[in-house]
């Protein structure tokens, strides 16, 4: 049984005769690219049958940056002066703490934390030399001290009390100096002699009479609470005096 099958025509190009050769498209010519209308880029030039094209480049001209309207790195303030720390304010503040006979309150009225901030690095890096590891306990016996110090202030103080916490923070800080130099002293000393003691002692009288005199002439009305003023601030450098005498951690 046979089966027909549709065969579609066969239409050729040269109108239907099989005998014709097929013609060949011719090629054409490769894009080129309208020439530059600028004569000074002659590098730029994509002509390909043309001349070689010329490697010399002109040489570019830089603009004075010193002249009038540019940026002078010179006229700009040091890197510390702008993260606000003053380092010549820090070390006369320090000098005046290493006289606890003569106090300057006139150079710490403009509190800061850089120089506290030191001191406390200072104290926790003698700690470590001695075996302690106590940069945490330091930085928040600190603030516990100082909201202790603000608060027992402006209680007695009453609503005259001018203390805030950011001065009170800053000067507990910087009078840290005699306790940073006694555990300096305390790698040199036997532990629980009686030396180690009579400097403990020595010290902490020093950062407590530095302290008091500080805030009474920088804070109002706090000359009539003298003695309470010197028996906080006894308590806060006896406390981190303890730190220092204690036995070394195993």
């Amino acid at each position: 049984m046979s089966k027909d099958f549709n065969v579609p025509p066969v239409i050729f190009p040269t109108g239907g005769n099989p005998n014709t050769a097929p013609q060949r498209r011719l090629p054409t010519a490769p894009f080129q690219p309208p020439r530059s209308s600028n004569p000074s880029i002659p590098f730029m030039s994509f002509d390909i049958g043309s001349s070689p094209a010329s490697t010399s480049f002109s040489t570019p001209q830089f603009t004075n940056i010193s002249g009038t309207g540019s940026t002078n790195f010179d006229d700009e303030p040091p890197l510390l002066e702008e993260l606000g720390i003053n380092t010549k304010q820090i070390w006369h503040k320090t000098l005046s703490i290493l006289n606890p006979f003569r106090v300057k309150p006139d150079l710490h009225e403009q509190a800061d934390l850089s120089g506290p901030f030191l001191f406390l690095m200072a104290f926790g890096l003698f700690q470590l030399l001695a075996g302690k590891l106590h940069f945490g306990i330091i930085l928040g016996w600190v603030t516990v001290a100082s909201l202790f110090l603000y608060v027992v202030f402006n209680m007695l103080a009453g609503r005259n009390g001018n203390l805030d916490l950011y001065r009170c923070l800053s000067l507990i800080g910087y009078c840290m100096l005699p306790i940073v130099m006694l555990s300096a002293f305390a790698l040199f000393v036997p532990q629980g002699g009686i030396v180690v003691f009579v400097l403990m002692g020595v010290f902490v009288m020093w950062s407590t009479r530095v302290c008091t005199g500080l805030l009474v002439e920088l804070a109002s009305y706090g000359d009539e609470h003298r003695g309470l003023v010197a028996y906080a601030c006894f308590l806060i450098y006896m406390l981190f005096s303890l730190l220092v005498v204690s036995f070394t951690m195993r």
